[in-house]
């Protein structure tokens, strides 16, 4: 799958959860929501990506990064 579509997919996830008021919800509710709705393969690749701190393009919002990274 596309990494661009990936991240975009990760952020809009990120834009919803953020807006609760505690982080560590936000993030562990972002990482159970990656768990439960992603499948595998879509889990991988975007780990894999946020693991490399793959430059600026496409851009993680750094809550997101976080949650991901939780999920290994």
């Amino acid at each position: 799958m596309d990494i661009h579509h990936l991240v975009k997919m990760a952020n809009d996830i990120g834009v919803f959860y953020e807006a609760l008021p505690d982080r560590n919800e936000a993030i562990n509710s972002i990482a159970t929501h990656l768990k439960n709705f992603w499948e595998p393969r879509m889990r991988r690749e975007i780990i894999d990506f946020a693991k490399r701190g793959a430059g600026h393009d496409p851009q993680l919002k750094e809550i997101v990064r976080e949650a991901i990274l939780t999920l290994q």
